[in-house]
Protein backbone atom coordinates (compact mmCIF):
# COMPACT_ATOMS: atom_id res chain seq x y z
CA UNK A 1 0.00 0.00 0.00
CA UNK A 2 1.44 3.14 -0.62
CA UNK A 3 1.66 6.23 2.02
CA UNK A 4 -0.56 9.05 0.39
CA UNK A 5 1.50 11.09 3.52
CA UNK A 6 4.49 10.36 2.05
CA UNK A 7 3.84 11.19 -1.96
CA UNK A 8 2.08 14.20 -0.39
CA UNK A 9 5.34 15.37 1.25
CA UNK A 10 7.81 14.60 -1.09
CA UNK A 11 6.35 17.35 -3.19
CA UNK A 12 8.20 19.32 -1.17
CA UNK A 13 11.78 17.28 -0.61
CA UNK A 14 13.14 14.36 -1.30
CA UNK A 15 12.68 11.86 1.52
CA UNK A 16 15.38 9.46 2.22
CA UNK A 17 15.08 5.69 3.23
CA UNK A 18 15.07 6.63 6.93
CA UNK A 19 12.20 9.24 6.68
CA UNK A 20 10.39 6.74 4.23
CA UNK A 21 10.11 4.04 6.59
CA UNK A 22 9.20 6.35 9.58
CA UNK A 23 6.61 7.70 7.75
CA UNK A 24 5.33 4.15 7.13
CA UNK A 25 5.47 3.46 10.90
CA UNK A 26 2.20 5.86 11.31
CA UNK A 27 0.14 3.23 8.92
CA UNK A 28 1.09 0.98 12.02
CA UNK A 29 -1.19 2.37 14.35
CA UNK A 30 -5.36 1.82 14.78
CA UNK A 31 -7.46 2.96 12.21
CA UNK A 32 -10.97 3.76 12.22
CA UNK A 33 -13.85 4.30 9.33
CA UNK A 34 -16.12 6.62 9.48
CA UNK A 35 -20.09 6.26 7.83
CA UNK A 36 -20.67 9.17 5.57
CA UNK A 37 -21.71 12.19 7.70
CA UNK A 38 -20.26 10.93 10.78
CA UNK A 39 -18.47 13.59 12.54
CA UNK A 40 -14.46 13.07 13.17
CA UNK A 41 -14.01 15.61 15.13
CA UNK A 42 -16.02 17.92 16.72
CA UNK A 43 -15.72 21.76 17.70
CA UNK A 44 -14.20 21.83 21.27
CA UNK A 45 -12.58 18.36 21.27
CA UNK A 46 -8.87 18.30 22.77
CA UNK A 47 -7.71 15.43 20.65
CA UNK A 48 -5.18 12.73 21.49
CA UNK A 49 -4.66 11.29 18.25
CA UNK A 50 -3.66 13.22 15.04
CA UNK A 51 -6.22 11.78 12.39
CA UNK A 52 -4.73 11.02 8.83
CA UNK A 53 -6.91 10.49 5.92
CA UNK A 54 -6.07 7.56 4.29
CA UNK A 55 -9.50 6.83 2.32
CA UNK A 56 -12.34 8.05 1.69
CA UNK A 57 -13.40 12.24 1.48
CA UNK A 58 -14.06 14.36 5.06
CA UNK A 59 -14.45 18.59 5.50
CA UNK A 60 -13.65 21.16 7.61
CA UNK A 61 -16.82 22.38 8.52
CA UNK A 62 -17.97 25.28 10.73
CA UNK A 63 -21.80 25.08 12.03
CA UNK A 64 -23.50 28.21 13.66
CA UNK A 65 -26.03 28.88 16.09
CA UNK A 66 -29.04 29.39 13.63
CA UNK A 67 -27.95 26.07 11.87
CA UNK A 68 -26.14 27.79 8.77
CA UNK A 69 -22.50 25.98 7.48
CA UNK A 70 -19.53 26.57 5.86
CA UNK A 71 -17.57 23.88 4.41
CA UNK A 72 -14.28 25.34 4.51
CA UNK A 73 -11.80 22.10 3.02
CA UNK A 74 -11.79 18.81 1.36
CA UNK A 75 -10.03 16.50 3.03
CA UNK A 76 -8.42 13.35 0.79
CA UNK A 77 -5.77 10.77 1.67
CA UNK A 78 -2.53 12.05 2.67
CA UNK A 79 -4.24 15.21 4.48
CA UNK A 80 -3.29 15.39 8.07
CA UNK A 81 -6.96 16.53 9.96
CA UNK A 82 -6.17 17.98 13.12
CA UNK A 83 -1.95 19.07 13.21
CA UNK A 84 -2.85 22.55 14.65
CA UNK A 85 -4.12 21.29 18.26
CA UNK A 86 -0.36 20.63 19.17
CA UNK A 87 -1.11 24.72 19.59
CA UNK A 88 -4.56 25.36 19.74
CA UNK A 89 -5.52 22.64 22.34
CA UNK A 90 -8.87 22.07 20.80
CA UNK A 91 -10.25 21.58 17.66
CA UNK A 92 -12.68 25.22 16.55
CA UNK A 93 -14.63 23.67 13.84
CA UNK A 94 -15.67 20.00 12.60
CA UNK A 95 -14.17 17.46 10.51
CA UNK A 96 -16.62 15.23 9.03
CA UNK A 97 -16.97 12.13 6.75
CA UNK A 98 -18.33 13.16 3.65
CA UNK A 99 -18.07 9.61 2.05
CA UNK A 100 -16.67 6.60 4.04
CA UNK A 101 -13.84 7.22 5.12
CA UNK A 102 -10.81 5.49 6.64
CA UNK A 103 -8.60 7.64 9.28
CA UNK A 104 -5.09 5.93 11.09
CA UNK A 105 -4.87 7.63 14.44
CA UNK A 106 -1.50 8.57 15.33
CA UNK A 107 -0.88 9.18 18.99
CA UNK A 108 0.31 12.76 19.29
CA UNK A 109 3.32 11.96 21.38
CA UNK A 110 4.53 10.02 18.31
CA UNK A 111 4.36 12.76 16.60
CA UNK A 112 6.19 15.36 18.71
CA UNK A 113 8.61 12.29 18.76
CA UNK A 114 8.59 12.31 14.73
CA UNK A 115 9.48 16.03 14.29
CA UNK A 116 12.12 16.40 16.90
CA UNK A 117 14.21 13.03 14.80
CA UNK A 118 14.33 14.81 11.45
CA UNK A 119 14.99 18.27 10.70
CA UNK A 120 13.69 17.42 7.19
CA UNK A 121 10.41 15.54 8.10
CA UNK A 122 9.58 19.13 10.49
CA UNK A 123 9.97 21.02 7.23
CA UNK A 124 7.90 18.98 5.34
CA UNK A 125 5.39 18.83 7.97
CA UNK A 126 5.78 22.80 7.93
CA UNK A 127 5.18 23.03 4.35
CA UNK A 128 1.82 20.43 4.75
CA UNK A 129 0.56 22.96 7.08
CA UNK A 130 1.53 26.11 5.07
CA UNK A 131 -0.21 24.43 2.07
CA UNK A 132 -3.78 23.76 4.28
CA UNK A 133 -3.39 27.28 4.62
CA UNK A 134 -2.73 28.76 1.38
CA UNK A 135 -5.67 26.35 0.30
CA UNK A 136 -8.03 28.30 2.63
CA UNK A 137 -6.61 31.83 1.16
CA UNK A 138 -7.78 30.90 -2.21
CA UNK A 139 -11.23 29.91 -1.29
CA UNK A 140 -11.37 33.49 0.23
CA UNK A 141 -10.42 34.65 -3.48
CA UNK A 142 -13.34 32.34 -4.40
CA UNK A 143 -15.98 34.26 -2.84
CA UNK A 144 -14.88 37.87 -3.29
CA UNK A 145 -13.26 37.90 -6.64
CA UNK A 146 -14.53 34.71 -8.78
CA UNK A 147 -18.11 34.17 -10.38
CA UNK A 148 -20.04 30.47 -9.77
CA UNK A 149 -18.52 29.18 -13.36
CA UNK A 150 -14.94 30.09 -12.09
CA UNK A 151 -15.51 28.59 -8.54
CA UNK A 152 -16.90 25.57 -9.48
CA UNK A 153 -13.91 25.18 -12.32
CA UNK A 154 -11.60 26.38 -9.63
CA UNK A 155 -12.93 23.59 -7.35
CA UNK A 156 -12.70 20.79 -9.88
CA UNK A 157 -9.27 21.40 -11.06
CA UNK A 158 -7.45 21.73 -7.66
CA UNK A 159 -9.07 18.83 -6.34
CA UNK A 160 -7.88 16.94 -9.66
CA UNK A 161 -3.83 18.23 -8.90
CA UNK A 162 -4.41 17.48 -5.13
CA UNK A 163 -5.96 13.39 -6.45
CA UNK A 164 -2.40 13.26 -8.74
CA UNK A 165 -0.32 14.35 -6.32
CA UNK A 166 -1.00 11.11 -4.02
CA UNK A 167 -2.01 8.97 -6.76
CA UNK A 168 -5.52 8.53 -6.87
CA UNK A 169 -6.51 9.58 -9.92
CA UNK A 170 -7.51 7.16 -13.03
CA UNK A 171 -7.53 8.84 -16.94
CA UNK A 172 -7.91 12.15 -15.13
CA UNK A 173 -10.98 10.96 -13.13
CA UNK A 174 -11.34 11.03 -9.18
CA UNK A 175 -13.65 10.22 -6.91
CA UNK A 176 -15.93 13.12 -5.27
CA UNK A 177 -19.11 11.71 -3.73
CA UNK A 178 -19.93 15.28 -3.03
CA UNK A 179 -23.75 16.65 -3.04
CA UNK A 180 -24.96 20.17 -4.67
CA UNK A 181 -25.80 21.44 -0.91
CA UNK A 182 -22.20 20.82 0.19
CA UNK A 183 -20.41 22.24 -2.92
CA UNK A 184 -22.98 25.25 -1.85
CA UNK A 185 -22.01 25.70 1.27
CA UNK A 186 -18.15 25.38 0.63
CA UNK A 187 -18.29 27.73 -2.51
CA UNK A 188 -21.06 30.50 -0.79
CA UNK A 189 -23.45 29.82 -3.66
CA UNK A 190 -26.86 28.16 -3.13
CA UNK A 191 -27.65 24.63 -4.58
CA UNK A 192 -29.69 25.77 -7.28
CA UNK A 193 -26.89 27.84 -8.64
CA UNK A 194 -24.58 25.03 -8.16
CA UNK A 195 -26.90 22.96 -10.36
CA UNK A 196 -27.25 25.79 -12.81
CA UNK A 197 -23.51 26.14 -13.30
CA UNK A 198 -23.08 22.16 -12.88
CA UNK A 199 -25.53 21.64 -16.01
CA UNK A 200 -23.31 24.65 -17.81
CA UNK A 201 -19.75 22.74 -17.64
CA UNK A 202 -21.13 19.65 -18.51
CA UNK A 203 -22.87 21.02 -21.18
CA UNK A 204 -19.27 22.50 -22.05
CA UNK A 205 -17.92 19.14 -21.75
CA UNK A 206 -15.49 20.62 -19.31
CA UNK A 207 -16.55 17.94 -16.53
CA UNK A 208 -18.38 14.74 -16.33
CA UNK A 209 -20.09 13.95 -12.97
CA UNK A 210 -21.38 10.61 -13.02
CA UNK A 211 -21.70 7.72 -9.56
CA UNK A 212 -19.75 10.36 -7.28
CA UNK A 213 -16.73 10.58 -9.64
CA UNK A 214 -15.78 13.40 -11.47
CA UNK A 215 -13.62 13.38 -14.73
CA UNK A 216 -12.43 16.00 -16.77
CA UNK A 217 -12.55 15.29 -20.14
CA UNK A 218 -10.00 17.72 -21.31
CA UNK A 219 -7.62 19.35 -17.98
CA UNK A 220 -6.19 22.33 -19.90
CA UNK A 221 -9.68 23.75 -20.91
CA UNK A 222 -10.71 23.55 -17.56
CA UNK A 223 -8.05 25.20 -16.27
CA UNK A 224 -8.40 27.70 -18.77
CA UNK A 225 -12.17 28.41 -17.79
CA UNK A 226 -11.28 28.63 -14.06
CA UNK A 227 -8.35 30.94 -14.50
CA UNK A 228 -6.25 28.45 -12.23
CA UNK A 229 -2.93 29.69 -10.75
CA UNK A 230 -0.84 26.11 -9.83
CA UNK A 231 1.13 28.66 -7.09
CA UNK A 232 -0.74 28.58 -3.94
CA UNK A 233 -0.03 24.91 -3.66
CA UNK A 234 3.36 25.22 -3.58
CA UNK A 235 4.26 21.92 -5.44
CA UNK A 236 7.94 22.70 -5.27
CA UNK A 237 8.99 19.53 -7.23
CA UNK A 238 6.64 19.27 -9.62
CA UNK A 239 7.05 23.15 -10.48
CA UNK A 240 11.23 22.21 -10.88
CA UNK A 241 10.34 18.97 -12.65
CA UNK A 242 12.47 17.30 -9.84
CA UNK A 243 12.47 13.39 -10.25
CA UNK A 244 9.82 10.90 -11.01
CA UNK A 245 7.72 12.80 -8.14
CA UNK A 246 7.24 15.42 -11.05
CA UNK A 247 6.04 13.13 -13.07
CA UNK A 248 2.19 12.52 -11.40
CA UNK A 249 1.14 16.05 -12.10
CA UNK A 250 3.84 18.00 -14.34
CA UNK A 251 0.60 18.27 -17.15
CA UNK A 252 -1.20 20.22 -14.81
CA UNK A 253 0.92 22.48 -13.40
CA UNK A 254 3.90 24.53 -14.96
CA UNK A 255 7.16 24.96 -14.63
CA UNK A 256 9.21 27.32 -12.46
CA UNK A 257 10.40 29.88 -14.48
CA UNK A 258 14.05 29.11 -13.01
CA UNK A 259 13.64 25.48 -13.84
CA UNK A 260 12.86 26.40 -17.53
CA UNK A 261 15.98 28.62 -18.07
CA UNK A 262 17.76 26.00 -16.17
CA UNK A 263 16.61 22.91 -18.51
CA UNK A 264 17.06 26.02 -21.44
CA UNK A 265 20.98 25.89 -20.08
CA UNK A 266 21.71 22.10 -19.81
CA UNK A 267 20.13 21.50 -23.45
CA UNK A 268 22.67 24.24 -24.62
CA UNK A 269 25.85 22.54 -22.85
CA UNK A 270 24.30 19.45 -24.21
CA UNK A 271 24.50 20.56 -27.31
CA UNK A 272 28.14 22.08 -27.55
CA UNK A 273 29.29 19.18 -25.14
CA UNK A 274 28.24 16.97 -28.32
CA UNK A 275 29.77 18.83 -30.63
CA UNK A 276 33.02 18.44 -29.46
Amino acid sequence: MSNPLTMKLEQFTRLDTAERNRLDQLLNFPTETYAPRKVIIERGDKVQNIHLVLSGLAMRRKELRDGSRQVMAFLIPGDLCDVEVFVLQAMDHDIVAVAETTCVLIPADTMVELLTESSNLTWAMWWGTMVDSAILREWIVDHGARDARERLAHLFYEMLVRYRVVGATTDNSYPFPVTQELLADGLGLTSVHVNRVLQELRAEDLIEFENKVVTIPDPARLKKAAKFEADYLHLVRTEARDGKVAERAADLVPMQRQAVVQRAVRRVKDRFSSQD
